[in-house]
This record gives C-alpha cells, sequence and structure tokens, in this order.
C-alpha cells in the first residue's frame, strides 16, 4: 500500500529528474508501482490543463490531483585578556559543564560572569570584569555566517504564523497572521484569523493562489505541526497528508527549514513584523473581525506598491481551480429543526424534520445539502453550545403554533422583527406569521418596511373605531341626562 508520503516522494523525485528505476530502489518500491503513479498523476495534470473550463469544479479538480560555521567577531586584540587568562576562562567553563551533567540543566550553583571574575582577581589576573563578561559571551554564542540568496520569479514562497492582539468592540481579542512573502519580487501578503489550525493553514493557501492565479514552485515552511506529523530518528520529517494533498494539487515542492531555524526562511520571519507594524502599529480597534480584515487587506494594498507581483506572477505556475476545503458531515434534523456541527446548534427547513442531511464544513461557513441539493448556508458559530436559528426555516411550523412565536428563540435571535411584533402585532400573531410567509422571499429591509406599513395602518384604523364609539357614546350620555332632566 502506497501511503501519502511515498506519493509525494515519487512525484517529487520525477520532476526533479531522476528515473523510475532510481526512485524504486531509493524508497524500496516496485518500480512498475513507482511508473504507474506518475503516469496517473501525468494523465490528471493533462486532463486539467487541457480544460478550459474554469467552471470545473473544485472537488473534482482535487481528486485529479491528490487521488554552520563558527566565527570569532574580534578583530582587535584585547591587552588584558591575555591566551592565559582566556585558558583560565576556558577551565572554569569547562568546569562548569561538567557540574550541570552532574547537577542538571536547572541547577541554582551556576558560576555568573561576576563569579568567574572573582575568581580570577583572587588568582591575581588583572582584568576589568565587563572583559570578562564579553569574553564569556563570545565563547557560548554560535554565529553563522549567512549566505546571500538571488530567486528566480516563481521559484520561492514563504510562510509563517505571527500573533497580533486586537481591540474588537472594545474587548481584547488575540489573532493570527498567516503570511507568505516571495523573495524575488519582493511581495507580502497576510490573512487574519482567528485560530491557527489546519483549516486556515489551508484556507490562506488556497485564497493567495486564487488571488495570483497560479502557485510557486517551492513553498519554504518552518516545522510547524500544520506540515510535519513526526520527526524520525534519522533525521528525517514525515509530512502531514492534508500538506502534502495540498502540494500535490498545486503542484509545489515542500521545503522544511532546521529545527530552530527560523532565519532559514528570514524573509517571512521579517514580514510578519512588517505587516504587524505596517497594518495595526497606529489602528488596533474595530468594531468586528470582519472590520479588522478589510483594514489588513486596505494596508497590504499599500504595502505591495513597490513589489513586482505583477511581473513575478507571469511566472508562476499554471492556475488550477481551487482545492477542495469542504469537510464533509452527516447530520440529524433534531425536535428543534437543528443539526449539531461542532457543539452549536443551525436551523434548517422544519420539512426536513428527524432526516439526515449532508454538511460542507468550511473555515467560516457550513453548507447544507439534502439528496444532492443545496438547502442553506449558515456562518460559523465561534464557541460552544449556541444556537443560530433562521426565521423562515420555521413559518410551516408557527402557521400551526402561532402561540409559540412569543417566546421563541428564534424571533429574539432578530431584534428588528422582534421590536415589531412587541409594538404592533403582540395580539396579532397569525397576521403576523401571514406576512412573514408571504414575503419570505423578499430582502429582509423590505419585509421589516413591509410589517411596520400594515402594522402602523392597523394601528391607526383600530384608533379610529375607538374615537368613534367614544364620541357616539358622549352623545348617548348626552341625550339620557336632558331626558332625565
Amino acid at each position: 500500500m502506497i501511503n501519502k508520503m511515498d506519493r509525494y516522494s515519487i512525484i517529487n523525485l520525477r520532476n526533479k529528474g531522476m528515473s523510475f528505476r532510481k526512485i524504486a530502489k531509493q524508497l524500496n518500491v516496485d518500480r512498475k508501482t513507482v511508473s504507474k503513479i506518475y503516469r496517473e498523476y501525468e494523465l490528471a495534470n493533462e486532463n486539467l490543463m487541457n480544460s478550459q473550463d474554469e467552471s470545473v469544479s473544485k472537488e473534482s479538480a482535487t481528486e485529479l490531483i491528490v487521488g554552520n560555521q563558527n566565527y570569532d567577531s574580534s578583530n582587535r586584540s584585547k591587552r588584558k585578556l591575555t591566551t592565559e587568562i582566556k585558558a583560565r576562562i576556558s577551565d572554569l567553563l569547562e568546569f562548569e559543564k561538567q557540574k550541570t551533567k552532574e547537577l542538571g540543566k536547572w541547577h541554582k550553583q551556576k558560576l555568573s560572569g561576576t563569579q568567574i571574575h572573582k575568581i580570577l582577581k583572587e588568582e591575581n589576573f588583572d582584568i576589568g570584569e565587563t572583559t570578562v563578561r564579553n569574553y564569556i559571551r563570545e565563547l557560548k554564542q554560535s554565529r553563522e555566517t549567512f549566505i546571500k540568496q538571488q530567486y528566480e520569479f516563481g521559484d520561492r514562497l514563504e510562510y509563517d504564523f505571527g500573533e497580533v492582539s486586537l481591540m474588537i468592540n472594545n474587548i481584547k481579542e488575540k489573532f493570527y497572521l498567516a503570511v507568505f512573502s516571495a523573495p524575488a519580487s519582493g511581495f507580502r501578503y497576510a490573512y487574519l484569523y482567528r485560530k491557527q489550525n489546519m483549516e486556515v493553514f489551508l484556507d490562506s493557501h488556497v485564497r493567495l493562489f486564487e488571488m495570483l492565479r497560479g502557485s510557486y514552485r517551492e513553498v519554504v515552511y518552518d516545522n510547524m505541526r500544520n506540515v510535519v506529523r513526526q520527526f524520525l530518528p534519522n533525521g528525517e520529517k514525515l509530512i502531514t497528508q492534508d500538506c502534502l494533498n495540498l502540494a500535490l494539487y498545486y503542484n509545489y515542492e515542500i521545503n522544511t527549514t532546521n529545527i530552530r531555524k527560523g532565519n532559514e526562511k528570514g524573509s517571512v520571519e521579517n514580514s510578519v513584523k512588517v505587516i504587524r507594524n505596517f497594518a495595526f502599529s497606529r489602528e488596533y480597534k474595530f468594531k468586528s473581525y470582519e472590520d479588522a480584515c478589510l483594514h489588513l487587506r486596505v494596508q497590504l494594498d499599500t504595502l505591495n506598491k513597490n513589489s513586482i507581483i505583477d511581473k513575478e506572477s507571469n511566472y508562476l505556475n499554471s492556475y488550477r481551480p481551487p482545492f477542495e476545503l469542504g469537510e464533509v458531515l452527516i447530520a440529524n434534523v433534531n425536535k428543534y429543526g437543528c443539526i449539531t456541527v461542532d457543539n452549536n446548534y443551525y436551523s434548517v427547513p422544519d420539512y426536513l424534520l428527524a432526516h439526515n442531511v449532508t454538511v460542507k464544513k468550511y473555515l467560516d461557513i457550513i453548507k447544507i445539502y439534502s439528496n444532492n441539493e443545496f438547502v442553506c448556508v449558515h456562518k460559523k458559530i465561534d464557541g460552544s453550545g449556541h444556537y443560530q436559528l433562521v426565521m423562515s426555516h420555521y413559518l410551516k411550523t408557527l402557521t400551526s403554533k402561532p402561540g409559540a412565536l412569543k417566546h421563541s428563540l428564534v424571533l429574539k435571535q432578530n431584534p428588528q422583527l422582534q421590536s415589531i411584533y412587541q409594538q404592533y402585532f403582540k395580539t396579532r400573531s397569525k397576521e403576523f406569521i401571514a406576512l412573514l410567509q408571504k414575503h419570505c422571499d423578499e430582502p429582509l429591509d423590505t419585509v421589516i418596511d413591509i410589517l411596520k406599513y400594515k402594522g402602523t395602518n392597523k394601528n391607526e384604523i383600530m384608533t379610529s373605531r375607538f374615537d368613534h364609539i367614544e364620541d357616539q357614546s358622549r352623545s348617548q350620555l348626552k341625550k339620557l341626562n336632558q331626558f332625565m332632566n
């Protein structure tokens, strides 16, 4: 059985020019199997590229493809830092290493720079404490020589997450920036999310590749859990299946940095700081999450004015329809006309009571289908145990149970409708429900205007009738008094 990692390795090695025989030998896989997998991949690519119809479904398109040099930086000689003193400091540091081995990494009796200087003074060495401290720091620091890189257009894209704190409706919240950096063109981009899980990881890639109408030949990551599933004893890394699927579909090579070597993707490391400061150093208060996302997009447009992404986009991999991100679930409709997704409740039309429906769960929405027909869509709820109810889903039931409307959660979740109901239709629930049914296909603003108009006119009629009755009563009372007198 060929797993996803083997499939990715076969395709990647073959794309680099390695023969089927060598691939089979390196991966310990039958040569015919190697040939078969790559031929299937080539055929899928050919079928996708030959299709000129960009309306090819995401599901179909996805299914086609996925099936250290250290150095001493000091050039100046220190007159008091003699060879003898250096040797003695090295001896003391070796003593410290041995003590750490015996007492453990977190022991409290570590020799500080001040203590080492004190020992040297007791041994009659003439040297200052600052010089000792600086020399110890040089010995402990591991410095690297960086090699200047130059990339061709479309060759490399770097990816990372960064945190940002914002005030949303006067409440402090933590968000995550999914940041991309293309070093060849100087292009930087980011998306704002509430989480940094696999759904976010995939969504950010798909959105960027869709915006650019193409993908890069290599994407560089650090060892985040969305990318690396397991570290093997031989130094190899197992890549997560979702990341492999994404790379296979968009035809790019996965490159991960060495452990704790974020500088190996220094472009994006710097981009996280640049974008965070550029977009949110002055503006950090927003009415909603959506407003913050819009602000970020506007700021990024300004930031990228000097990039040459328009030129680089001509060198990207060929465009492919968006990678299908929906997780398919089967849900049962309960007695309240709701389905449960991630411990939250979403309404469906009441004719589906006690039925099973198909749910496609995306990052921020869920789509509901019955018998392969689209039923409705909901915005995903944050948190747990919450309800999201739509009035039109319950109109059939409310027609036979108008008394249930007054204290219903579905009415309370729509303050505008609830306000009109309380003001004009509190004793006329049936009329209120009938108006909603009659205009259920109209926009909510239109329905609100209609309900206000009907409610206001009805009140005018009732007031007129009341005034007429009052006038009649006064007239009759006046006649009665005259008769009695």
